[in-house]
């Protein structure tokens, strides 16, 4: 039924609420859930009547408060649980079937449910990364919310952010190395825009000398 289903128009419109989501979310700072006013009001209790100054850094501008509540126990745990689950689930079907070797449209049942399976693994592998680049941030950040006095070294710190910018790098590389189709894709375009490489089956033409 997955054609029936996902047809484009619902894809599209799928992936189109999925960015706007994210937009709204990853902006709710700039509508007013940071620590400015907070600030000022440390400012006002120390007397202070110098020029309002804001040191720029991430713990200093965004609240924890948002980056724990809102982000990771909303936007980050629940839907990472659910994937985990329905993942689950998907391994435990197919595994089920090829157990039972049941017919389907293949005329390899084996070989149907084999490659399914590849598929399945391939993205629980990103999933994976993704809680692995992710996770050790988030926990941080809980750790600087709920424990003020506890302090972190810089440097986990700056290899937690690392992870979750490298994790952006990580998804292409685990498609090409999984699955053939984006490979031959990735190669395609890596022969023909970085390597000045023309597809063999393309028409070539050749100008005579003079003409």
């Amino acid at each position: 039924r997955y054609k029936s289903v996902v047809t484009p128009r619902r894809a599209a419109v799928a992936i189109a609420c999925c960015w706007i989501v994210s937009f709204l979310v990853g902006l709710t700072p700039m509508f007013g859930w940071n620590n400015l006013n907070k600030m000022r009001r440390t400012q006002e209790l120390n007397a202070s009547h110098s020029e309002f100054v804001i040191k720029c850094q991430f713990e200093t501008v965004i609240s924890m408060e948002y980056m724990v509540y809102f982000n990771f126990f909303v936007w980050v745990l629940p839907p990472l649980l659910l994937m985990l689950l329905i993942y689950l689930e998907v391994f435990n079907l197919i595994r089920k079937q090829l157990n039972k070797k049941v017919s389907s449209s293949s005329n390899d049942p084996q070989k149907y449910y084999g490659k399914e399976l590849k598929i399945a693994k391939s993205l629980a592998l990103v999933l994976f990364l993704f809680a692995l680049s992710w996770l050790p941030l988030h926990v941080l950040n809980c750790i600087t919310l709920f424990c003020p006095s506890c302090e972190t070294p810089h440097i986990i710190t700056y290899i937690a952010i690392f992870l979750t910018h490298g994790n952006s790098a990580m998804n292409p590389i685990v498609y090409a190395f999984r699955i053939k189709k984006f490979r031959t894709a990735f190669l395609q375009i890596w022969n023909q825009y970085f390597c000045c490489k023309t597809n063999k089956n393309a028409s070539t033409t050749t100008v005579e000398p003079g003409t």
